[in-house]
């Protein structure tokens, strides 16, 4: 039987490594990888996210039975675009998924921007831009099914908290834009 003397590279490779370096690396890959959000859950948790203000909004609508004014139901959409994008951001590569996630801060301050509007029509400050809620008609147009509430009255979901659903969507879509984008805006980490 040959015997071959191990060189001093297989010596190496076949040396038990030092136990505390091992635990270390453990340890600190255990804690990387629970922190790290990649782009596909990023993406995820904002449709997740976008859902839950929707889901909000027509639970009220239908269980609790509010009518939403116009101005109700145009802040639900660039909540389905968040939704949209949220979705394609997790399906795309990390660089144009971040980018999508961009596009979705947007969306999402553009739905502050319309809670904003809300909130100041129903405190008064100033006149809706949407003629249906000034009690003007198109003419022409067709009368609607089911008559709208006042843009200027506010709903509350819960009564004995004075924050209208339009407040709580102007703070709820301020934070979400602000956690996304600071997400985005975070240089992307590389793991091995």
């Amino acid at each position: 039987m040959n015997k071959m003397i191990p060189t001093l590279h297989e010596k190496n490779r076949f040396s038990s490594p030092d136990p505390s370096r091992t635990a270390q690396n453990t340890t600190n890959s255990r804690i990387f990888k629970t922190a790290f959000v990649n782009h596909r859950r990023a993406g995820l948790l904002v449709a997740i996210g976008a859902l839950a203000a929707l889901g909000v909004a027509y639970w009220a609508q239908d269980f609790l039975h509010l009518v939403p004014c116009p101005l109700c139901l145009w802040e639900r959409w660039p909540y389905r675009i968040v939704i949209a994008l949220g979705v394609l951001a997790a399906l795309l590569r990390p660089a144009s998924g971040r980018f999508i996630l961009g596009i979705a801060v947007l969306a999402l301050a553009a739905a502050a921007a319309l809670g904003l509007l809300h909130t100041g029509v129903e405190f008064h400050w100033w006149k809706s831009p949407l003629p249906e809620c000034n009690g003007i008609l198109t003419p022409g147009a067709p009368l609607p099914l089911v008559p709208a509430k006042p843009c200027d009255e506010p709903t509350f979901l819960i009564p004995s908290l004075p924050i209208s659903m339009a407040a709580m969507n102007f703070f709820y879509a301020t934070a979400f834009a602000c956690s996304l984008l600071t997400y985005v805006s975070r240089k992307p980490r590389r793991f091995r």
